[in-house]
């Protein structure tokens, strides 16, 4: 996968991430069911220890109350495309 499909997507869940903000009360409740997906969607964006590892801080992220301002879909897509100099690495 286009490494720039990896970043349009990783900025939609991020999106879906913050939707607990624009719902109180019921938003911190959807982050039940959206807390394993966005860690099961970050280890399939992202193969391997990097992608395993990411996908526990996002489950981490989205299940804490609060936290949810944290784009890590967005900060993993820079580790692996520009902090860790790999240019085109495929999902």
């Amino acid at each position: 996968m286009n490494k720039y499909k990896i970043l349009a997507l990783g900025l939609l869940f991020d999106t879906i991430g913050y939707i607990s903000f624009i719902i109180p009360g019921i938003g911190e409740f959807s982050d039940i069911v959206w807390a394993p997906l966005s860690g099961w969607i970050m280890t399939k964006l992202y193969k391997g220890k990097p992608g395993n590892i990411a996908g526990v801080i996002s489950f981490i992220e989205e299940v804490m109350p609060g936290l949810d301002v944290i784009p890590t879909f967005t900060l993993m897509w820079l580790y692996t495309y520009v902090f860790s100099g790999k240019k085109n690495k495929v999902a």
